[in-house]
């Protein structure tokens, strides 16, 4: 399999730390790939919230949450030495993921098992649950 690029996506959460970690000894020399780390912002539902405040206060929002699930990743991958393209994406969680993926011809995409959402998906989180199901390209969990 030829691999030009790989996607970590994640959240802030260990799980993705984890995730992130395994994609950075994976690209140890090789300065061949281009890794891209993603998060993704779920979007503000409510109408309402939509009509009180503006657009702009509401992007400024999306902007500091990805830069803050990003932070510690950042941190690892500096450390690290690994070149990376970092990425802050707002939409339905996995179908971004998905798509992202799609968009920038990842070869892999890169996971946790579980992140920072909620209690759905008991044994394996849902956003990865649903990425594996969306998904043609391979997809690596790591727990």
């Amino acid at each position: 399999m030829n691999i030009n690029a790989i996607l970590v996506s994640v959240d802030g959460s260990a799980s993705s730390l984890h995730a992130l970690a395994f994609a950075i000894q994976a690209m140890q020399r090789r300065d061949d790939v281009t890794l891209h780390v993603l998060t993704v912002q779920a979007p503000i539902i409510s109408g309402g919230v939509k009509r009180f405040i503006s657009a702009e206060v509401i992007a400024d929002y999306y902007q500091d949450e990805g830069r803050q699930a990003l932070q510690a990743a950042k941190t690892m991958l500096d450390e690290s030495g690994v070149a990376y393209q970092e990425h802050i994406e707002v939409g339905p969680v996995a179908e971004t993921i998905h798509r992202f993926a799609k968009d920038h011809e990842c070869g892999l995409i890169v996971m946790g098992t579980r992140g920072l959402g909620s209690v759905a998906g008991l044994l394996m989180g849902s956003v990865a649950t649903k990425v594996l199901s969306l998904s043609d390209i391979p997809v690596t969990l790591v727990k």
